[in-house]
């Protein structure tokens, strides 16, 4: 059973950290049935690879440069950028340097927290 949403508290220390394979790693931030932010690492030189949801989506480029795909338009993004995914766009990045994003979608991505 999915849960309806987070503590009001999530501690970095004692949150779980996903391993995803490929260079990446996900921690999720805090959710409801509305919103989620979730905190993805990229080891240098990884992918996410191309793909698309129903969710809107924006991320924050917390730390290195990633080269964004959104629906066929690259863009390079450093420490402070920010893009906005809608829902159903095909988008994806790369990151030659290593970095972090934080991720925020709504409504929440509850294939992300199913069975937690």
């Amino acid at each position: 059973m999915t849960k309806v949403q987070s503590e009001h508290f999530i501690f970095a220390a004692t949150s779980e950290v996903e391993d995803l394979g490929g260079g990446l790693k996900r921690q999720i931030l805090g959710y409801n049935h509305e919103l989620m932010a979730v905190k993805v690492w990229f080891a240098e030189g990884a992918e996410g690879y191309t793909h698309k949801h129903r969710h809107s989506q924006v991320t924050y480029v917390e730390e290195g440069e990633f080269h964004f795909n959104i629906d066929g338009e690259i863009r390079v993004l450093r420490k402070g950028d920010s893009c906005l995914i809608p829902p159903h766009v095909e988008h994806g990045a790369i990151s030659p340097t290593g970095g972090i994003l934080i991720d925020t979608f709504s409504p929440v991505r509850s294939d992300f927290i199913e069975g937690s």
